[in-house]
């Protein structure tokens, strides 16, 4: 079997496919359409209707198609349709599944709101599949342990950060209220959220970050800021209109008090 070709495809479908294929996959592909990483076959989730080019199957929205010779094919007619579909989600058993599994490929998406394609799960073996849910049944209860631990670690480790955080912000603020500087600290640290504080600069505690953090914080919490932005105000015509109430604020907490 000839895995999936890109660059071109064939009249018609692209409706199912953009034409700018090669930069939204998920990885970067060889010259023989498999992945450099993975080196699995790749398989689309069509968003719609298409039709088999050797049977002339017609296959609907959501349906799997595979592409050989710039040829969209079903699962049938790529010799595909005995794999079983493994939804994305659970990490060990689809890397036990694919360890497993001698023919595999990945299932992809594309998605309009980010242009680009994104994994939905894996087909691999049900002999592959069984045995991975076997084993993990077997250590669940370790690997739950395992995650319960992880936690444990994460959460103190963000604490830490946090206390951390808020020594440096009330050590470039003393005029700070200490209740102020460590919710100030709490928020732009907080795991996952994207702000400066979970930065590389953040987490290395760099003054400029802290900086950053205590300006965002007066912008909300003490002047006009979002009011301005309700009424219709660009971002930058809002920042210049609170500009000096910030800078008046950082003056008074740099004061010691």
């Amino acid at each position: 079997m000839q895995p999936l070709v890109l660059g071109s495809f064939p009249v018609g479908l692209s409706a199912v496919l953009p034409q700018k294929l090669e930069s939204t996959m998920p990885d970067k592909t060889n010259e023989n359409g498999t992945s450099h990483e993975s080196k699995d076959l790749i398989v689309f989730e069509i968003v719609r209707d298409s039709e088999c080019a050797e049977c002339q199957k017609e296959l609907l929205a959501h349906d799997f198609l595979f592409m050989e010779d710039r040829r969209p094919l079903c699962l049938t007619c790529a010799d595909l349709d005995h794999l079983a579909y493994l939804p994305r989600g659970d990490t060990a058993l689809t890397r036990r599944s694919r360890k497993y599994s001698s023919l595999r490929a990945v299932v992809v998406r594309f998605s309009r709101a980010r242009k680009r394609y994104e994994r939905q799960g894996v087909l691999v073996e049900q002999a592959a599949l069984d045995r991975a849910e076997e084993e993990c049944r077997a250590d669940a209860a370790e690997r739950v342990a395992d995650r319960e631990k992880a936690g444990l670690r994460r959460v103190e480790q963000d604490r830490d950060l946090a206390a951390r955080m808020t020594e440096l912000i009330q050590g470039l603020y003393p005029g700070c209220p200490p209740t102020e500087a460590q919710a100030i600290a709490l928020h732009t640290s907080r795991r996952g959220s994207g702000r400066v504080g979970r930065s590389a600069a953040g987490r290395a505690l760099e003054t400029e970050a802290a900086n950053a953090a205590v300006i965002a914080a007066i912008r909300h919490r003490h002047t006009r800021y979002d009011q301005l932005l309700m009424r219709g105000y660009s971002r930058k015509h809002a920042r210049d209109a609170v500009y000096g109430a910030i800078c008046d604020l950082l003056q008074r907490w740099r004061a010691r008090s």
